[in-house]
């Protein structure tokens, strides 16, 4: 036969492009981002993928934050407690990233969102730097020790 049939031409056929088989298989995808969280702890970044990525994590928190606050049903955001776990991981992986950068380069190897961070919260005096420090480890420490016990 050349292609057809009595009710007219064959459709074509259409085979998955490998990108879109990846999206319809979430649970790849998040595995893949996991993997690549974890890839984050062990190899250094450069300050550009650096910046980017922490772009993307501020800008992920505050769609999370505006979501939970106008979600009506909690049952309307059951994906909250597993996006809370990788989002945590994702941050982890962040900090540990942008320590050994700066410990390794100093400032001038972590230009950008640090630098900019760093100075609008100290303005340059490392005594204010360390008391918004402490005080941060002192919420954190609460924060981690009050979830422990639920």
């Amino acid at each position: 036969m050349d292609g057809r049939d009595r009710d007219g031409p064959m459709p074509p056929l259409k085979s998955p492009l490998p990108l879109e088989s990846i999206f319809k298989n979430s649970d790849v995808m998040i595995a893949i981002l996991v993997v690549g969280v974890i890839m984050m702890l062990v190899l250094p970044i450069p300050t550009f993928l650096l910046n980017l990525l922490l772009s993307v994590n501020i800008t992920l928190s505050m769609l999370v934050l505006l979501t939970v606050i106008y979600v009506d049903k909690a049952i309307d955001f059951s994906v909250f407690p597993s996006l809370l776990l990788i989002s945590t991981l994702f941050r982890i992986a962040l900090n540990i990233s942008s320590t050994r950068k700066i410990l390794l380069e100093g400032r001038p190897g972590v230009e950008g969102i640090i630098t900019a961070f760093g100075d609008f919260v100290c303005g340059g005096n490392y005594i204010v730097g360390v008391i918004v420090f402490v005080a941060l480890i002192t919420v954190q420490f609460l924060v981690v020790v009050k979830g422990s016990t639920r």
